[in-house]
C-alpha cells in the first residue's frame, strides 16, 4: 500500500513538472488546492493505465521495440499519456494533453522525473 502511495506521489510530481514545462499540457482548475487534487487523481489514473494497458501494448509491439532498439518506448509512453488525458476528460478531471508530439515530450519528462522522484521517495 505504501509503495502505491509513493509511486502515485512520484507520478503526481512528474505530471506537475510536465504541466509546468509544456504549454500544451493543461490543468483547468483555478485554485492551487484544486490543481493538487487533480494532479493526484490523474496520477492514480496514469498509474492504473501504466499497470494494466501498458504491458499489453508493450507485448503486442515487441517487434517494434526490438527493431528500434527500445526507442519505441517513447511512442508507447506518449500513447499512455494521451490515453490518460482522454480518461481524465471522461472523468471530468481537468487535465488535457494537446497532440501527439506534446505527449512524446511530456512522456519523456514524466519518465525522467518519476524515475528521479522514485529514487528519492523509495529510500528505506
Amino acid at each position: 500500500m505504501m509503495n502505491f502511495v509513493l509511486k502515485t506521489i512520484a507520478n503526481a510530481v512528474a505530471l506537475a513538472v510536465a504541466w509546468l514545462l509544456i504549454e500544451d499540457i493543461q490543468l483547468t482548475d483555478e485554485s492551487n488546492g484544486g490543481k493538487a487534487v487533480t494532479l493526484l487523481l490523474v496520477a492514480v489514473v496514469f498509474g492504473l493505465i501504466n499497470a494494466v494497458v501498458k504491458p499489453v501494448v508493450k507485448l503486442l509491439s515487441l517487434p517494434l521495440f526490438i527493431l528500434t532498439l527500445g526507442l519505441f518506448t517513447l511512442v508507447v509512453n506518449a500513447l499512455m499519456l494521451l490515453l490518460t488525458s482522454w480518461v481524465a476528460g471522461k472523468l471530468d478531471l481537468g487535465f488535457h494533453v494537446e497532440g501527439f508530439w506534446t505527449a512524446v515530450v511530456g512522456g519523456l519528462i514524466i519518465s525522467i522525473v518519476s524515475w528521479a522522484a522514485n529514487l528519492v521517495l523509495d529510500r528505506d
